[in-house]
């Protein structure tokens, strides 16, 4: 992190996070942002579900929303990125406020509830964008929706055109009864759908399911089973948490979902023990308190092949990402691998 960033970071925590939030995405599609262009070298390169990646780096679903600052984002080390939720109708999501910094925590609670302008406007600049790292858009279902799970199916089915990848999201805990679908029943069925609305599109393109971190061992194991049996082309471990353990912020009792540093440990086990249970038929991404390539080298030697950050840039800034993939560079060459790939899963048993 630079003087400049430092001082911006210094600056936004003294407003409101949604507030400050938005200001930094108006900033990257302003050019006020320096950014270091594509990372990546021989060890970094990565073969994921069929997409080649520059580094195994990716930006999490979330920061832009709306996918408004992709021309930025795609310049700022980022081997890979992910945009939405998107849902079939633009929403508000929750009322304000709907974003808390929990500092003392390095962590952050949102409860946003799917917020975003909708599908199409979405597509329309997806499609604009310019070429470069590979994006997908992670798919949502409006709150007033009759059929949820069909809103997923009707999202991918609007964009596959204009994506590389999409994510399956039942594991947000904002939208009321969403993670309910995540019942291997309702779960099978829902993939199903969203399955038969790929083999539609002119272009077939990996699909992955984000779960939560607070299933039980048992709950992994039906989800990894019917991923499997949907033919799913990965899992992203994992969305936020509900647990409060251990917070000391002022703001750990907001309702919402958890992320940050907190989230670094459950969400490593959580993508240990599906490394273990899907006995490498799937490739892993892991998301969940990375705020440093030493905790992205831990998570790949858990068992991903990339991960996703997030929160963390609320405290260290967008060069983080750039910063990572330098570092996994060096802990692969340190431990004598000649591409990080070799690195996936060889310390996975101390998380089980």
């Amino acid at each position: 992190m630079n003087l400049l960033e430092s001082l911006g970071l210094r600056i936004f925590h003294q407003i409101d996070p949604e507030r400050a939030h938005g200001l930094a995405l108006s900033g990257l599609r302003m050019g006020l942002v320096p950014l270091p262009g594509p990372v990546t070298g021989a060890r970094l390169t990565t073969r994921l579900a069929g997409l080649d990646l520059p580094n195994p780096v990716g930006l999490a679903a979330g920061f832009d929303k709306n996918a408004v600052a992709l021309p930025a984002l795609m310049r700022a080390g980022f081997g890979f990125l992910e945009v939405g939720a998107a849902t079939p109708r633009a929403q508000q999501g929750n009322p304000r406020p709907r974003l808390w910094r929990l500092s003392e925590d390095r962590a952050v609670i949102n409860r946003f509830g799917f917020n975003n302008e909708g599908v199409d406007p979405i597509v329309a600049r997806l499609a604009a964008r310019p070429a470069g790292v590979p994006v997908g858009l992670n798919l949502g279902a409006n709150k007033d929706s009759a059929d949820r799970a069909a809103d997923f199916a009707k999202v991918l089915t609007r964009a596959g055109a204009a994506i590389e990848f999409a994510t399956v999201n039942v594991s947000s805990p904002n939208t009321e009864k969403l993670r309910d679908l995540q019942g291997k029943a309702a779960l099978a069925a829902l993939l199903a759908g969203v399955m038969e609305a790929r083999a539609g599109l002119a272009k077939p393109i990996p699909v992955f399911l984000k779960i939560a971190p607070d299933l039980s061992p048992a709950e992994l194991e039906d989800v990894a089973e019917v991923a499997l049996e949907a033919r799913l082309d990965g899992l992203i471990a994992t969305n936020t948490t509900l647990s409060r353990d251990g917070l000391k912020s002022v703001n750990a009792t907001q309702p919402g979902g958890l992320s940050g540093a907190p989230l670094f440990e459950k969400s490593t086990r959580v993508l240990a023990q599906l490394s273990k249970v899907t006995e490498g038929k799937l490739p892993l991404i892991g998301v969940g308190g990375i705020s440093s390539p030493a905790e992205a080298y831990e998570k790949i030697r858990a068992g991903a092949a990339a991960v996703q950050i997030y929160s963390a840039m609320v405290y260290k800034g967008l060069s983080l990402a750039a910063d990572i993939a330098r570092g996994l560079d060096a802990l692969a060459a340190r431990d004598g691998f000649a591409n990080i790939s070799e690195a996936v899963g060889t310390g996975r048993d101390r998380w089980l």
